[in-house]
């Protein structure tokens, strides 16, 4: 299938909207593939929305719901009558139903839960947060039972729900529920078939509990190139399991919120068109003050050194070019090792070697940098001493900027605290104060000031 121009499509819809032919436009939105269906919903206005969503397939409506981000589909939901909502949410995943319940109004929400068909796999969901192993996992599944054949498992699968999310890895129980093993799919179909299921399966099976955080599913199914996760209670009973897409979209969601934290702001809840000026200065305003207020430390470490300025005034044409080294110096490091702490390449324990691994790097980087700045220095003022004092100082500068860079996220892990927000203008502004230290104490050994 060629790529759909959602404009073109977009441009039907609205045309025959405004012919009041809701046949068409609804057939329109039905033939494109879900992720297409949210964008272009999505561009419509709130009258089109409401006037087309009960016209569609309740099946395609919950395709759109799922796409849609979680703000922005209960935005929707709530401009529905009571019976239309309810035959979407019929349609939708139970994991997808429980987050769009848990953001509508409690009183909707119980509305909409005294209808459903599924409303016993619904409840228990809408109970954990989003960003846990509760939150993401689906109560919709096959579990087989440790005492069957292989026979007996190949029949249940065709006869229990077969449109359930995945059938590839099937977890094993025992009478009480309770985790014992997984099976994948060719297992049984290879095995012959009063083989049992405990013959065949794996008793070590890799699980979660349900308050287990998301990045930590993320990271086990990413580590272990895992399909599908089952969580558990305390007790071992399957709860229920979080799949690969699951998996992707909280890969997706992290990312997004470790690169706006990186830049020094708050993440978005939505995205970034559909957030107003308002939500996204008040994401913002916060960070930018706290780096204006730690921007004055330069001012008073210029201040503190004003007579050594004052003696040699050409120190000040540098100190641009300085603390931009330094503050350019510390973010490459503090971007390499919190990636380096995400995909588990590091962690506390080797805080020591992570220093001294960039203190070598700091030493070789601020060498050349500070051979290269030396010549620039006496190109400019033709002074040997303060030459070599910008020259060394770039060379001190570099390896305190590394090091600091190297240590900063880690402890910031340590103590529990998200790493990105230590990254970007957060180390530069740490760094320009501190850089601007080294360098004077520098001019005051090299120079008769």
């Amino acid at each position: 299938m060629e790529p759909v121009l959602l404009d073109d499509v977009l441009a039907q819809v609205r045309k025959a909207l405004e012919s009041n032919d809701i046949q068409t436009a609804s057939t329109l939105i039905e033939s494109l593939r879900p992720a297409d269906q949210a964008d272009l919903f999505w561009d419509l206005n709130d009258e089109e929305q409401a006037t087309l969503l009960p016209q569609i397939n309740p099946a395609d409506a919950a395709d759109i719901f799922e796409e849609l981000y979680d703000e922005d589909a209960a935005e929707v939901a709530v401009q529905l009558p009571l019976a239309t909502l309810v035959k979407i949410v019929n349609e939708m995943e139970p994991d997808e139903a429980a987050d769009l319940l848990d953001d509508l109004d409690p009183r909707q929400a119980d509305a909409v839960l005294a209808q459903l068909e599924a409303a016993h796999q619904i409840k228990p969901l809408i109970a954990y947060p989003d960003d846990t192993a509760g939150g993401l996992m689906t109560s919709s599944f096959i579990s087989l039972q440790r005492r069957m054949t292989c026979g007996q498992a190949i029949n249940a699968i065709r006869t229990w729900h077969p449109d359930e999310e995945t059938i590839y890895f099937l977890f094993v129980t025992d009478r009480l529920k309770r985790l014992v093993g997984v099976v994948n799919l060719r297992q049984l179909i290879v095995a012959a078939p009063h083989t049992p299921l405990a013959k065949i399966m794996d008793h070590d099976v890799i699980y979660v509990t349900a308050e287990t955080d998301q990045e930590d599913c993320a990271e086990l199914m990413q580590r272990y190139d895992l399909l599908a996760l089952p969580v558990v209670d305390d007790n071992m009973h399957l709860l229920g399991i979080i799949t690969i897409d699951d998996l992707v979209d909280v890969i997706q969601s992290e990312a997004s919120e470790d690169i706006q934290r990186m830049g020094g702001s708050s993440p978005l809840d939505r995205a970034y068109l559909d957030t107003s000026i308002f939500a996204i200065t008040r994401k913002r305003i916060g960070w930018l003050f706290l780096l204006f207020g730690t921007a004055t430390l330069t001012g008073w470490v210029m201040d503190s050194y004003s007579n050594v300025l004052g003696s040699v005034v050409a120190l000040a044409i540098f100190i641009p070019m300085l603390i931009g080294t330094g503050g350019n110096a510390g973010s490459q490091t503090t971007s390499t090792i919190i990636r380096a702490l995400a995909v588990g390449d590091v962690e506390w324990s080797d805080a020591f070697k992570v220093w001294l691994h960039e203190f070598g790097v700091g030493a070789l980087m601020g060498a050349l940098m500070g051979v290269a700045a030396f010549g620039l220095a006496w190109f400019w003022v033709k002074d040997l001493q303060l030459a070599l004092t910008v020259g060394v100082a770039i060379l001190c500068i570099v390896i305190w900027s590394t090091s600091a860079g190297s240590l900063l996220p880690l402890i910031a892990d340590r103590l529990k605290i998200d790493p990105t927000v230590i990254s970007g203008p957060a180390m530069s502004t740490i760094v320009d104060a501190t850089g601007l230290i080294i360098y004077f104490n520098v001019a005051l050994f090299f120079l008769d000031v």
